[in-house]
């Protein structure tokens, strides 16, 4: 049996797309029970993107928590594979507020994880199936690129304590240059060298230069290098206009190390995709394996197909009760032959977009 695009939804689509691109790249999927406990996100609430989580107490009294992340949940139920790299994908709900709003939702996401001895094959390999994710969705999209350890190396140069190197990362994220000149000034060092990093934004050929400039010593240049040879993989692979680099892109240096990422298409203002490399998070929990991964925020995706969507429906056909059924059903698909969606109502409903709408006579179907 087939179903037609009018019958599943652009979400559900997008997961099954979704599936079957992993799924081709041999990453197997993993599956999870909806709930964890509490203490879990406890411990590591700033690596949440919602601080709220629906807790409940089980029969033992134990106290649980309905996953507001999936990340941790693999890292938690996974172990550490030596030389071996574990790739899986999911498709779960995840429960938490939105931007704003401290109303809960249930939220589809899917997305990909790489656990294990990761090198640079494997971190360019999760940026392009990145890349590809966003494409499945549309055209029109673009992936923001960063990377962490060459921000650290040089705030490291610069000798600020761990504190302060929170503090500046806050301003770099909110793309606060003052507040960053404010720090260097409290702190004695020039902000030149950081502000000129932070700021860079373009196209790969046209940034790299300036990169280079500003990666001077041994351990800037190292990471430089490394960053340079995952870039130039994804444009040999025919995606040098879809890849912006932007140094402003930072996330929680306890947890989030090399590169970072995000992804937008047209018509939808906030990230539709979000990751990168979390070797801290691995270490605070326990484990020696690196990790990078993404996930792809399928309510955002609602919104770019209800954008995308002129009309609720294409046209309304409006009956009377004591309508013949095969008057109404040879209608219906007289309409059909030039509209992808027709309504049958007995008046036109409140709030609907519609195309047209037609009365049904003993003529057929009538526009009105």
């Amino acid at each position: 049996m087939s179903f037609g695009s009018d019958i599943i939804r652009g979400d559900e689509k997008a997961v099954f797309s979704l599936r079957s691109l992993y799924s081709s790249f041999g990453f197997k999927q993993f599956r999870m029970s909806k709930f964890e406990e509490y203490d879990l996100y406890v411990k590591n609430k700033d690596f949440l993107v919602s601080n709220e989580v629906i807790t409940f107490t089980d029969g033992s009294g134990k106290l649980l928590a309905l996953k507001p992340d999936v990340t941790l949940s693999i890292i938690k139920n996974s172990k550490d594979s030596g030389n071996k790299i574990q790739k899986v994908y999911y498709d779960e709900n995840v429960y938490r507020t939105t931007k704003g709003n401290k109303e809960f939702r249930e939220i589809m996401q899917t997305g990909l994880e790489c656990i294990g001895n990761i090198g640079v094959y494997e971190v360019a390999e999760v940026l392009l199936l990145a890349l590809k994710s966003l494409e499945k969705i549309t055209d029109d999209f673009i992936l923001d690129v960063s990377y962490m350890d060459i921000i650290l190396s040089v705030l490291s140069d610069a000798g600020l304590d761990e504190n302060t190197n929170k503090k500046i990362l806050n301003a770099i994220g909110e793309k606060n240059k003052d507040e960053i000149k404010k720090i260097c000034t409290e702190n004695g060092i020039d902000s030149d060298r950081i502000i000129s990093l932070v700021t860079i934004n373009g196209k790969y050929n046209s940034v790299i230069e300036s990169l280079e400039k500003l990666c001077v010593t041994y351990s800037e240049k190292a990471h430089l290098g490394v960053f340079k040879k995952i870039v130039s993989y994804l444009c040999d692979c025919g995606y040098s206009e879809k890849i912006n680099i932007d140094f402003s892109i930072v996330n929680n240096m306890s947890y989030y190390n090399g590169v970072v990422f995000q992804g937008y298409v047209n018509k939808i203002p906030s990230s539709i995709l979000s990751g990168g490399q979390y070797d801290n998070l691995m270490l605070k929990m326990g484990r020696k394996d690196k990790g990078i991964g993404f996930a792809v925020y399928l309510d955002l995706l609602q919104r770019y197909n209800e954008a995308d969507k002129n009309f609720d429906v294409d046209c309304i056909l409006l009956k009377n009760d004591n309508d013949n059924i095969e008057e109404i059903s040879k209608a219906v698909a007289q309409l059909k032959q030039n509209n992808d969606s027709v309504l049958v109502q007995n008046e036109i409903p409140e709030n609907i977009k519609y195309s047209k709408a037609y009365k049904l006579t003993e003529k057929g179907a009538v526009e009105i």
